[in-house]
């Protein structure tokens, strides 16, 4: 990435027809964005959750999180916390307070856009550890994730998100966290919601991961589940792209 650039690689999958068959076919667009008008979101690193084995791979990932949270923020791109259902526990932080501080904005009305099934079945919670009993284990961001009280803002409410995108002249976002097939797609402030609203969005596919039990359909690894997670995004909601390409 030269210095005033911020060059990626768009990944997404089109369905399209060879030989008269119906195929799904990846595309790959190299663009660039402008770090001045772009966000990174980082939806619900907790610190803690119910599932021993979200805790233990979301552990694993946090510090090549961190690592992506610096090396953005160092290009000029601003950097959203939003650990839901813990705001409470950052009341006087400046991140906070800088967010709430923004100009009340009217998101527009919801573009109307198809939302077919997802392609794993999380109805049991999705623990893949033999949790059964949910509860709110979290109370804070994962201490991992540097907040900079001086430059970073914090929200969980989509519309105070996308208020603060208009005051800050954002124009694309970036996301990553937990749980791709929950909270990623569908908190207020998630890759539904704000494709809904025109924000162009890319989710960072090798930094998240699911909530789902092999024990579910589509009967198939947690690993594979979250690659069709991530696949299903690319086919219907948003590209994505890897860490690699935002790392310097």
């Amino acid at each position: 990435m030269a210095e005033n650039r911020f060059d990626l690689k768009l990944r997404r999958d089109e369905l399209a027809r060879e030989n008269g068959f119906a195929v799904w076919r990846t595309i790959i667009t190299d663009t660039t964005w402008d770090p001045s008008q772009t966000a990174l979101v980082l939806c619900d690193i907790w610190d803690s959750h119910w599932c021993r084995g979200a805790v233990e791979r979301l552990n694993a990932m946090t510090p090549r999180m961190n690592d992506v949270v610096t090396a953005c923020r160092d290009r000029g791109i601003l950097i959203v916390h939003a650990p839901s259902d813990t705001l409470e526990f950052y009341r006087d932080a400046p991140a906070r307070k800088r967010a709430e501080s923004v100009p009340v904005v009217h998101p527009p009305p919801d573009r109307d856009l198809p939302d077919p099934p997802l392609p794993v079945d999380a109805s049991d919670e999705g623990a893949d550890t033999g949790e059964t009993k949910t509860f709110s284990a979290w109370s804070r961001q994962h201490p991992d994730i540097f907040i900079d009280q001086d430059k970073d803002l914090m929200s969980d409410n989509g519309p105070q998100i996308y208020a603060c995108f208009q005051h800050y002249g954002i124009r694309n976002m970036l996301m990553m966290g937990v749980h791709t097939n929950m909270c990623i797609l569908h908190r207020s402030f998630g890759i539904k919601q704000m494709v809904r609203w025109g924000v162009p969005v890319a989710l960072v596919r090798d930094l998240t991961d699911i909530m789902y039990n092999p024990a579910m359909p589509p009967y198939v690894s947690h690993e594979e589940g979250t690659r069709l997670v991530v696949s299903f995004i690319e086919k219907h909601w948003c590209p994505t792209v890897h860490s690699l390409e935002i790392l310097p």
